[in-house]
């Protein structure tokens, strides 16, 4: 949202709406490159190829203005204050919980948890729907795909319950294998829990179909959609499953901030996870009573910047041509993965038959910490390391991976000064 010009005349929530009922313009990646100052040509000698999307995403104009706005405009406090930018604030930030709500296709903006990140949202389900739930030799179902925020929540319940976290396997392409998945579900699975984009491969997992498989045991699904969010428009009905987190950062928003959807009925019946001023309705000196949620699960002072932000990414994302933008991503990435293929040394890690942004290799003879050393001197960012992701990274049988991840602002010529860079890593790190 556009923040108002005076405090007596705020602009309408639904604006980005109705630009996005007009339709967006066709996709541009020129036109969208220009909104990202960091991308500016000459800030960076040599220039800069940003492929650490998967990481973190750049944030367009749009979202630092905001921000600023709020910081420099009306900043106060959210929440029983009575004061003109108080009320301001508390407008500018559940006018962004009710824009995630219709991006993501919720059913209320009531439904929308306001976090720091995926992680805060999956130690939330973890710790408070799922913990009082777990008994003695129950199961959490996972799959070899997931980030370590999508694993050691449930590890730490489960531990404490004399539970434990099972995996479903993915095959050598690292497609994850529905049918061995299946086998996995049943009476003691207490919660399944599945990555709808894999960080380190790229993987699109099949969503709608995993949920099927987890309705016909009665199993909650909870999906973490860090990776998803900044490349796909997503809607948690049409997928439906129970819990589906995000983090902001990935999609064009800032730090800190991140949302955890829950169905209204699941979220009533969990008892908050922290405590604190604004999650309660009334205290005595040794009781209390909660707030409805969403108030009940963001105790203390949120990141009201933060959610401003994300509100911000969330108009911004409206108006972009995102059918044309995936398959404009999807050719960039298509061309990597056949350029570094091309390279003798390199050796693609997974080629899953849905990827999203994400291309991983190792280079034969080279550290992926070396290869990631050399490209940043030629002006290349990527990412090395294992991605918090060590359970596939021992599936593949390495201890990492490098790993280019492509975002709506990167183009050919980033392409191009990746396959340069691992020229010059074929030319100093394998010629002796």
């Amino acid at each position: 949202m556009t923040e108002p010009a005076t405090l007596s005349a705020p602009r309408r929530d639904d604006a980005a709406g109705s630009r996005a009922d007009a339709g967006p313009a066709p996709f541009d990646p020129d036109r969208v490159r220009r909104q990202f100052p960091i991308l500016e040509p000459g800030r960076f000698d040599p220039p800069l190829a940003y492929l650490d999307n998967a990481a973190s995403s750049q944030k367009p104009e749009a979202v630092l203005a905001a921000v600023d706005r709020f910081h420099r405009g009306y900043y106060s406090n959210v929440h029983r204050g009575i004061h003109p930018i108080a009320a301001r604030t508390d407008s500018a930030y559940e006018a962004a919980r009710r824009k995630v709500a219709r991006w993501i296709g919720a059913a209320a903006p009531e439904e929308v948890v306001f976090v720091r990140g995926t992680t805060e949202a999956i130690n939330l389900v973890a710790r408070s729907y799922l913990r009082p739930r777990l008994e003695e030799g129950d199961e959490v179902l996972v799959t070899e795909l997931e980030h370590h925020a999508n694993l050691v929540p449930w590890q730490i319940v489960c531990h404490e319950a004399g539970a434990r976290v099972v995996a479903a396997p993915v095959d050598d392409a690292g497609d994850l294998i529905l049918d061995e998945l299946a086998k996995l579900v049943g009476p003691r699975t207490r919660m399944l829990a599945v990555t709808h984009v894999s960080n380190a491969l790229g993987t699109r997992v099949p969503v709608a179909e995993v949920v099927e498989i987890a309705r016909g045991h009665g199993v909650p699904v909870l999906v973490d959609g860090a990776q998803a969010l900044a490349h796909q428009r997503i809607d948690v009905a049409a997928l439906g499953c129970d819990f589906y987190a995000f983090s902001g950062h990935k999609m064009y928003a800032p730090t800190g901030i991140g949302g955890l959807w829950a169905r209204g009925e699941l979220l009533a019946d969990m008892p908050p996870y922290q405590g604190g001023g604004g999650m309660i309705r009334s205290v005595e000196v040794e009781s209390s009573t909660w707030a409805d949620p969403p108030a009940r699960f963001e105790a203390g002072t949120p990141d009201i910047a933060g959610a401003i932000g994300l509100g911000a990414a969330v108009d911004w994302l409206e108006a972009v041509d995102l059918d044309g933008a995936q398959r404009y991503e999807d050719a960039l990435v298509a061309s990597a993965v056949a350029r570094l293929a091309e390279i003798p040394e390199v050796r693609l890690v997974g080629r899953p038959a849905d990827r999203v942004g994400v291309v991983s290799f190792v280079v034969d003879g080279a550290h992926p910490h070396d290869v990631g050393t050399v490209l940043a001197a030629e002006g290349v960012a990527v990412r090395a390391g294992h991605h918090c992701a060590q359970p596939l990274m021992r599936r593949f049988g390495i201890p990492a991976t490098t790993r280019a991840s492509f975002a709506l602002y990167n183009g050919e010529a980033d392409v191009d000064a990746l396959v340069r860079g691992m020229h010059r890593v074929r030319e100093l790190l394998l010629c002796f």
